[in-house]
């Protein structure tokens, strides 16, 4: 596993974006593990999180395409961050774009934040997580209006590795329905590859107990092609 990705996973820990315990998600599944990218919240965090979205997306796109485009609303302080990083990391100036949740009708008109996109445009989506594939359905009508753009993929920060809409994960689905590359930082396999039965900061944070209930989810909620 890269050092980046471990560096990443410490410091989602660190952050308390990663949690163990017992949770509810969106869509009513009980899990031993829960991502909150809110807990975000500082100038620096920020900075390192882009970071590690750079070289995530320099590793699966490269850096040759002109638009990072982050949904409304998480996704608009992520496409600044990585945006930034990727010039710092790579030299490479990539245009930030979002969407508005509401048409603005003065000023700075229209529905989108950051660059205009124009004819010819390689476009490349950040968001924090997927489960459902559900942005992806609002996003992408959003990046074809705008014209003869092309979307080549979707980055997230992590992976959870469990069923979309059918049997496959969320990210695997949007691939084989839109057309998308698709990367994260992380999959939880690697999360739980480097944490377990390790000690972090003097404490074991997932042990025997912990990996067992996290097996039991995946033996239930596990996406097919990837248990």
């Amino acid at each position: 596993m890269e050092s980046y990705k471990q560096e990443f996973i410490e410091f989602m820990v660190d952050c308390g974006v990663l949690k163990f315990g017992d949770f509810v998600t969106k869509s009513g599944r009980k899990t031993p593990f829960f991502v909150n990218t809110g807990f975000y919240r500082t100038g620096a965090q920020l900075r390192r999180l882009g970071q590690y979205y750079a070289k995530a997306i320099e590793s699966k796109f490269g850096v040759d395409f002109d638009v990072l485009f982050g949904p409304a609303y998480k996704g608009i302080p992520l496409t600044v961050a990585a945006t930034m990083a990727i010039s710092e990391l790579y030299g490479k100036d990539i245009k930030y774009c979002s969407n508005r949740k509401e048409v603005k009708d003065h000023g700075d008109k229209g529905i989108l934040l950051g660059s205009p996109m124009a004819d010819g445009d390689r476009v490349v989506i950040i968001e924090d997580v997927t489960t459902a594939g559900t942005s992806i359905q609002e996003t992408l009508p959003i990046i074809k209006a705008q014209g003869e753009v092309k979307p080549l993929g979707l980055v997230v920060s992590v992976d959870r590795m469990e069923r979309g809409q059918g049997t496959k994960s969320a990210l695997k689905e949007i691939e084989e329905k839109y057309g998308l590359e698709t990367t994260a930082i992380v999959t939880m396999a690697e999360v739980v590859e480097h944490l377990y039965n390790r000690e972090y900061k003097g404490k074991v944070i997932i042990d025997d107990t912990l990996k067992a209930a996290i097996d039991a989810y995946y033996e239930q909620y596990g996406a097919e092609s990837e248990q």
